[in-house]
């Protein structure tokens, strides 16, 4: 303002106050009316009416219940994985169970929490109590926060006995607490390993706990229809630079398809190994204890039997018998898939645009294919239903930004599944390290120097505020 007074006075122009104040009015007024019409056209002047995440949608959880179509045998099975899903465990509890040596959580639903039980990092982190329960000496890491996500540690390469890093690649979980002086594990020596060190030496990467619904769903996915869909988007994926594939069983070849990397390849076996890696619990799958390194566990912090959970060859009645790894996959088996806040023209104009933008004009659908349909499965409410799972369920390169330094079956160090965003539009914690709350930042995140998803993120960012906020409303209706 004040050079254009300067500019009149070197012309000559003398304003007085009164003329001062009514001639600024003036100048403001004719500004809102030309950005007004600069936001009409689209040219939107640095700075302003930038698209901005909603955040988490409010109303019912819209997940967490049995999928439609279960007989009252199958629903009992379920009920009863969803109460052991929520068991608080010990370090000695009877003939099964048994909390530690290391852990990260002390219950399933503990990690799996939001918006319903089954789901992912609840908005309080509970890891912050759990680290000193039942009097451990925990002290709770840096990366560990009470408004932060629940997180697990992985060490890119092997520590060696000196504490020094060495060549050789690690990419395993390392246990966040130990049970050194919880008053169920008197006598146990097990301090915590440095994790300090490894943040300041880039040495560690994290994971967030992945929502578990519609599971069933996923494994219920036949290889060919996940390969089918892959020829369907060559054309697509070749003009994009797409080039994801599917992570593989080294026994089988068949594809794996659970987890931030697809590195597993049933429910049982993710099961299994999370009651083993996230709470020190030893069972059918992974029998046998484990520490830091693995075959380094103090023998006064082993009490109990192996493998801790395992069938209950005793016990009377139907759901009883399992064991508690087959009664989690279970649970997760028969999750039903999330529910949208709205679907087709129920939706409001903006959601019906953001995802006409996001499928046909970004090409966000190259990855997170829409839909797939599911095959015959020995459950009938399994079988032939369109999951709606957003997902190719192959692993992509994420390019430098993005990557962990962790390589799981033969996804690489950069490659991660493209995430499942059914259910997104409740989460609070994204990406496989939880770095962001912020879905736009996310987003934003898919670009970096290799990554597949650049020319995606080109497109998005050729798009006005207006319709990238239209995509952002759709994914938060999800």
């Amino acid at each position: 303002m004040k050079s254009v007074y300067r500019f009149l006075s070197h012309h000559g122009v003398r304003l007085d106050e009164q003329r001062r104040a009514h001639f600024k009015r003036k100048i403001i007024l004719a500004g809102i009316v030309m950005s007004g019409s600069l936001l009409a056209t689209g040219l939107v002047l640095q700075g302003q009416n930038r698209a901005e995440d909603p955040g988490p949608r409010t109303g019912a959880a819209g997940s967490g219940g049995p999928i439609a179509g279960l007989n009252a045998a199958q629903l009992s099975y379920f009920n009863d994985g969803l109460a052991r899903f929520q068991e608080e465990e010990s370090v000695q509890n009877g003939n099964h169970n048994g909390l530690g040596p290391t852990f990260n959580a002390t219950s399933c639903s503990g990690c799996h929490a939001q918006p319903a039980v089954g789901g992912t990092s609840p908005a309080v982190n509970p890891q912050v109590a759990m680290a000193t329960q039942e009097g451990a000496s925990n002290k709770l890491p840096s990366f560990i926060t009470l408004n932060g996500p629940v997180r697990e540690a992985r060490f890119k390469s092997v520590v060696g006995p000196n504490g020094n890093i060495t060549n050789t690649p690690d990419g395993g979980v390392h246990g966040l607490f130990t049970i050194q002086g919880r008053s169920d594990a008197a006598g146990c020596q097990m301090p915590q390993q440095n994790f300090e060190r490894m943040v300041e030496q880039n040495n560690i990467s994290f994971r967030i706990p992945t929502p578990t619904y519609g599971e069933g769903l996923i494994e219920s996915i036949s290889d060919d229809t996940i390969m089918n869909n892959v020829t369907a988007e060559a054309a697509m994926s070749r003009f994009l630079g797409i080039s994801g594939h599917a992570n593989r069983s080294g026994n089988d070849g068949s594809i794996t398809r659970f987890g931030w990397k697809a590195q597993n390849k049933s429910l049982v076996i993710f099961s299994g190994e999370a009651y083993n890696v996230e709470m020190g619990i030893t069972n059918e799958v992974f029998p046998n204890e484990r520490g830091y390194p693995p075959e380094q566990v103090p023998a006064n912090c082993q009490y109990n039997s192996s493998p801790e959970d395992g069938t209950n060859f005793d016990a009377s009645g139907t759901t009883s018998v399992l064991s508690d790894t087959v009664a989690f996959a279970d649970f997760m088996r028969l999750l039903d898939q999330p529910t949208p806040a709205c679907t087709g023209s129920g939706c409001s104009p903006s959601i019906q645009n953001g995802r006409h933008l996001f499928t046909d004009v970004v090409k966000c659908a190259a990855c997170h294919t829409t839909s797939m349909k599911t095959g015959t499965s020995y459950v009938t409410a399994l079988s032939n239903i369109d999951a709606n799972l957003f997902s190719d369920l192959l692993v992509h390169n994420m390019g430098s930004g993005l990557a962990d330094g962790v390589s799981q079956g033969n996804a690489g160090p950069d490659e991660f599944r493209t995430a499942p965003l059914w259910g997104l539009g409740q989460r609070l914690f994204f990406l496989h390290d939880g770095r962001t709350s912020d879905l736009l930042k996310a987003i934003e995140a898919h670009s970096s120097p290799g990554s597949e998803a650049n020319s995606v993120i080109r497109n998005f960012n050729s798009l006005s505020p207006t319709q990238q906020q239209d995509i952002l409303n759709f994914l938060r209706s999800l």
